[in-house]
């Protein structure tokens, strides 16, 4: 089972006690504007999103992990690898995202825990590429790509919910020089 730690959290599978903690975060409109077309979630599509995790987590050897701050044992919300299967023509390809409270903004938490799931498909994975897909104007997510060493590679409509995005990339060649 896939357990990252870094200096302040542990990034795990999911629990059947995470579904409240992450229900919270995903009502919040703030948290879930630049999500989609902007709708919160309730706790049933909280439940339905961590078992797709899950399933992904079972067949692809990578998902989404639960971010937990050590400190406290609270659930900050989540990082992790996915298939962006929303985005068509990007694939084939895996993408890395993160969601978490607004507890837990401006803290440097979702860098840390990026970094470490970066980290985790291009050492334990074998990843030869990474993309990231952020809403235009969610200079945040953004910020943290960068941070991440990917660049801007294309901007596209999202089909889902007709929203302009960038997709940012990272070649793991690159990522491994810059991590020496």
């Amino acid at each position: 089972m896939a357990v990252l730690k870094t200096p302040r959290l542990l990034l795990r599978r999911w629990r059947e006690e995470d579904v409240v903690p992450l229900s919270a975060v995903n009502a919040d409109p703030e948290v879930m504007r630049w999500i989609g077309d902007g709708s919160v979630r309730d706790e049933q599509q909280t439940c339905g999103g961590i078992e797709a995790a899950e399933r992904e987590w079972e067949s692809q050897g990578f998902g989404l992990f639960a971010v937990e701050v050590r400190a406290t044992g609270e659930l900050a919300g989540f990082t992790g690898l996915s298939i962006p299967g929303f985005l068509p023509e990007v694939l084939p390809s895996v993408e890395i995202g993160w969601r978490l409270g607004r507890a837990h903004w401006g803290k440097g938490l979702a860098t840390e825990a990026a970094t470490a799931v970066v980290r985790f498909g291009i050492e334990e994975r074998g990843l030869e590429r990474i993309v990231s897909i952020a809403q235009v104007g969610n200079h945040a997510s953004e910020r943290i790509m960068v941070k991440l060493g990917m660049q801007p590679f294309s901007e596209t409509v999202d089909p889902s919910c007709g929203r302009q995005v960038r997709v940012f990339e990272l070649l793991s060649d690159r990522f491994i020089t810059a991590s020496r």
